[in-house]
């Protein structure tokens, strides 16, 4: 194969249209081993592919693109910095964006080597290429560029050629493009702030930060949007989260979220501003949340009684998020009626609605009864009975018929209801009571699909993790459960056929 190799690019040098030669070429390294092709492709052979992409011929570009992709594979982040190096700046100024993509791609592989990085630093106007492809039309050449400046900063010498050199002014100049460009640099700050508290403080040093957070107020309500994401992501870093506190950007959400009912146009951002507040309270503790700043829990509960569909998905989320804690089941049973009444909003969504809500019902109120084994008390026991009953007048017949209907996400939502209490005693015993229940536990005919199977087999490992099961499906039951988890979710059982042909 590398004799082949070589006499491909012999006749490649030596033709004037050498679309055919390079199919065979990028047919031949696609079959070569890459152990195979180090030996047999030097990087000086390979300033031959990276000649013939200077070419109007898109169907040309693409095929040296696929040889280079694997080629390049080959060489060490090093070698192929010090060898590559123009040729790899001068695809990030190619007018395809496929061989854009190849150099990012190759650029975040030496920035990934420790002593490839080295080279990078020191080609400072690589980087500025590599800077301005963050504003480039196409988002995928964004993406690669984005991820490049964030592997770069992950050093301190990364984050100072980056925030304290001329390539600040460079990505500044960039920022001011367009509206979608500067999110796309905010993404790549909010990415290196997250890394540690020193690279949120470059961050914050180069003033790209108080520039996000002013702009959660600002006019344009669908940058306010955008800008709430922003900031929600800063915030999963503990480190970003104080940051925030600091600059009081806690108190500033929880007065966007009072001030809703003034803004005609608050429907767009709300939503955001309740993820922000849920992702904290899941993060740190849905209490102290919830305690210092009312208005998010208050909103949670209007927005999940509004009949605006793109107001109640969120509400929904959040309450799962929320009540998937054992403090945060606390706080929600704190609020009393209100509470309740929610509750039986989200049962009647969970049982006429459009699909998505009655999805996004069923899997919230499985996060709100689901209580682990190392966290039941006698307490939070009768608070999921409770919450069970308030669903229905008869809540395990209503998931049941809920279960068989014939949409697979509704079918699985419905199971994880009953995964959810199938290993609290309560349950156990309603599961009992319930005519054929046992039985439809363990019939494998019910539900089709991988998804189908693979929530029953969850149903019944969630009933064997409880050492009560035994005594309360009694013997026979349980040993049907202990089959079933044996022989795995896609069991199928082997059906003895007799054959009548040629028979008189």
């Amino acid at each position: 194969m590398a004799a082949a190799i070589e006499r491909l690019l012999s006749e490649i040098s030596e033709s004037q249209e050498p679309i055919e030669e390079l199919r065979c070429l990028s047919t031949a390294v696609s079959a070569t081993p890459l152990s195979a092709l180090r030996e047999s492709l030097s990087p000086e052979k390979l300033g031959l592919i990276f000649s013939l992409l200077n070419t109007s011929d898109r169907e040309q570009v693409k095929v040296c693109v696929e040889i280079l992709g694997r080629v390049l594979q080959v060489l060490d982040p090093v070698q192929l910095a010090q060898n590559c190096k123009l040729e790899l700046q001068s695809g990030l100024n190619h007018p395809d964006d496929s061989v854009k993509v190849l150099g990012l791609q190759q650029i975040s592989r030496v920035i990934g080597h420790s002593e490839g990085i080295t080279e990078m630093l020191n080609s400072p106007e690589v980087l500025r290429d590599v800077i301005r492809c963050v504003g480039a039309e196409r988002i995928g050449v964004a993406k690669e560029a984005i991820s490049a400046l964030s592997m770069l900063s992950n050093t301190k010498a990364g984050l100072d050629a980056l925030f304290r050199s001329d390539l600040l002014k460079e990505l500044k100049d960039v920022m001011g493009i367009s509206d979608v460009i500067r999110y796309r640099v905010y993404e790549l700050v909010v990415e290196v702030s997250s890394v540690s508290p020193v690279s949120l403080g470059y961050c914050a040093n180069s003033s790209f930060i108080s520039q996000l957070l002013e702009e959660l107020t600002g006019e344009d309500v669908l940058v306010r949007v955008t800008a709430i994401e922003m900031v929600t992501s800063l915030a999963q870093s503990q480190h970003g989260r104080q940051y925030l506190a600091q600059q009081g950007i806690m108190d500033k959400i929880s007065n966007m979220i009072t001030a809703a009912d003034s803004d005609p146009f608050s429907s767009f951002y709300l939503p955001g501003l309740v993820k922000f507040f849920g992702n904290l309270a899941v993060m740190d503790s849905p209490q102290q949340v919830c305690e210092s700043y009312p208005a998010f829990l208050n909103m949670v509960f209007t927005m999940a009684m509004n009949p605006d569909p793109t107001q109640t998905p969120v509400a929904l989320d959040t309450l799962g998020l929320l009540g998937g804690t054992v403090e945060g089941k606390q706080v929600l049973h704190k609020t009393g009626e209100q509470f309740k009444t929610v509750l039986k909003r989200m049962s009647l969504l969970a049982t006429d609605d459009t699909t998505d809500l009655r999805v996004r019902s069923l899997e919230a109120i499985a996060q709100l009864l689901t209580l682990p084994l190392e966290q039941q008390t006698d307490d939070l026991l009768l608070l999921t009975e409770s919450w069970f009953s308030l669903l229905s007048s008869k809540p395990m017949e209503m998931i049941r018929n809920i279960s068989t209907q014939p949409f697979p996400e509704l079918h699985c939502a419905a199971l994880r209801i009953f995964t959810a209490i199938a290993c609290q005693e309560w349950a156990q015993r309603l599961m009992m009571s319930t005519p054929g229940f046992a039985e439809w536990v363990v019939d494998r005919s019910v539900g089709k699909g991988k998804k189908a199977k693979d929530c029953k087999f969850e149903l019944v490992g969630a009933l064997l993790s409880s050492s009560s099961i035994r005594e309360i499906f009694g013997a026979q039951n349980y040993l049907k459960l202990r089959a079933y988890l044996d022989e795995g979710p896609y069991y199928v059982s082997a059906v003895s056929t007799v054959t009548t042909e040629g028979a008189d």
